[in-house]
């Protein structure tokens, strides 16, 4: 390990600014690789489906990633407790580097699932480690004052992946490879420099720990999440009460008894210790994210839609007028990081987090067809803070509150069941939003006997509304502004229950404690306790 990297040289066990600087380069090249492949596949994926002709199995892609990058977020959280986390993360970004090629040379849309869930078992260490290994090296009490770094990657990647996509998926070849193909391609080279920067620069002090790996405890996880994510996504268009939705659902608790079974058995050296539910700033972290997931996944994910099918907007536009949300997620932030590392005071934030979070979901309730673009922009911006003051704090907390053997274990298992969360609101409100359409179109063809008049001459197109959407723009204006206006409607009651979400996510935010953030990094105090320990 060179002078220079090590902490050793300041003979604190402590890292100083300048390393800290030089270590995140590299974590936030692969922060940006898992956020940018996220936004930048979902604007590409119709293009991609049209093209391998597969448009039915478009889904499947989408779930066979979700699938093994959530099972794999606590696994990689456990692992690097126990054996490390360069290493692990460059295993991380070697997988997703691989699976991305993979996908680049696929021939149809079966092809590019399997795929793209190998590319998900890289995936589910980017974000989980990228957060751990933060932990390990910067103490919590300064740690807020870096989240802007993040933040400015998370946030790039966000604006930049619809646009990047909307061009790719646009261009029909580029070098003699069609351009959707770019779209897993570009990830390649960001990849490969990732590897470089942090092989060069992430020399963090690891002190190993002998202790088995809970594999009972990770197949009974598989088996209890692989069925529930699928009926999650695919739930919709089978039909929530359909013997196969019904049968996934009896497989997955089985897993959970399983699963719980396996946890207790297991003790302390568990994928996700019990034990963790004890620890009550742990346990409230734990609940309020996956109620702040559900809620703010579940109305953040509809934005895009209403500015593509509402508004007309191509997917790269809808990516630009999103941004209001992705400012106000960094300047929240950001904010949020300069207060906490000056006053080390975590719990307000998450409670004021989920009160504009709810605030700005209930206003989205009155969008309509007609709302001006500027109205929505502000509720975007609200809702953006409120989501930027409630992720970093709560990491924050739930990492200070347990030993800082237990950071990865900790920080992957808030990760995970946010992400869980987050999988079951997308789920549910896709279904009560499309499920409302039908019923709302034909409202507004009642109130609107022109649009009405339109709608039989329309009504083959009508019939398939919900699959493409890209029809409406081709309608009369009539029959187009009831067609959006039913959209609208359809969103108001989940952006409703996401805000009555975002109120119970307050409650249980207000059982939380306030947690004293240490003063010194998780690596130097395992370091000092290892060391007490052998004098």
């Amino acid at each position: 390990m060179s002078e220079q990297a090590s902490p050793d040289s300041i003979g604190t066990g402590e890292y100083t600014h300048q390393q800290i600087l030089t270590i995140m380069s590299g974590l936030m090249l692969g922060m940006f690789l898992g956020s940018l492949d996220q936004t930048i596949v979902s604007t590409s994926i119709r293009t991609i489906s049209d093209d391998l002709h597969g448009l039915s199995a478009q889904a499947w892609v989408t779930t066979a990633y979700l699938v093994t990058s959530t099972i794999t977020t606590p696994i990689y959280g456990k692992l690097g407790d126990l054996w490390g986390r360069k290493k692990l993360f460059m295993f991380a970004i070697s997988i997703f580097i691989l699976g991305s090629l993979l996908c680049t040379l696929s021939t149809s849309m079966y092809e590019l699932a399997a795929f793209r869930a190998f590319q998900g078992l890289g995936a589910g260490g980017l974000f989980t480690l990228v957060l751990a290994i933060i932990g390990d090296i910067v103490p919590p009490l300064q740690r807020a004052k870096y989240t802007g770094y993040f933040m400015a990657s998370f946030g790039s990647a966000s604006v930049l992946g619809p646009v990047i996509g909307g061009l790719l998926a646009g261009t029909t070849s580029i070098l003699g490879v069609a351009g959707w193909r770019w779209v897993f391609l570009v990830n390649v080279p960001i990849g490969l420099i990732a590897l470089v920067v942090v092989y060069r620069t992430l020399h963090v002090h690891h002190v190993r720990r002998d202790a088995k790996v809970d594999w009972r405890g990770a197949v009974a996880l598989v088996v209890c999440l692989v069925p529930l994510l699928v009926v999650l996504e695919q739930g919709r268009s089978w039909g929530w009460t359909s013997g196969r939705s019904l049968g996934a659902f009896a497989i997955a608790a089985v897993g959970l008894v399983a699963f719980l079974w396996a946890e207790n058995r297991a003790g302390l050296t568990a994928l996700i210790p019990l034990k963790l539910f004890t620890i009550r700033p742990a346990a409230v972290t734990i609940v309020a994210s996956v109620i702040v997931g559900a809620g703010m996944f579940g109305g953040m994910m509809l934005l895009p839609l209403y500015m593509q099918i509402v508004h007309g907007a191509s997917p790269t536009r809808s990516g630009f007028l999103m941004l209001p949300m992705v400012a106000g997620l960094m300047l929240a932030s950001t904010v949020a990081g300069q207060v906490i590392s000056r006053t080390g005071r975590t719990r307000i934030f998450p409670i004021l987090g989920a009160t504009l979070m709810a605030l700005a979901l209930f206003l989205l309730t009155q969008i309509s067809a007609d709302t001006p673009l500027w109205q929505v922009d502000v509720m975007m911006f609200v809702l953006g803070y409120g989501v930027g003051n409630c992720m970093q704090p709560l990491i924050l907390t739930v990492q200070s509150a347990v030993p800082p053997q237990a950071i990865g274990v900790a920080t992957s298992s808030a990760t995970f069941f946010r992400q869980i969360g987050g999988t079951i609101g997308v789920a549910v409100f896709l279904s009560i939003m499309f499920g409302g359409v039908s019923t709302n179109m034909s409202k507004e063809f009642a109130a609107t006997p022109a649009a009405a008049i339109q709608a039989k001459q329309h009504a083959s197109q009508l019939a398939g509304i919900t699959d493409d959407s890209a029809v409406i723009n081709t309608m009369p204006q009539p029959l187009q502004h009831a067609v959006k206006q039913a959209f609208a409607e359809s969103m108001t009651p989940v952006f409703w229950i996401a805000g009555g979400l975002g109120i119970l996510a307050i409650g249980v935010l207000l059982l939380m404690p306030e947690v004293e953030l240490r003063k010194t990094s998780a690596n130097a105090a395992v370091r000092q306790a290892a060391a007490a320990a052998s004098e």
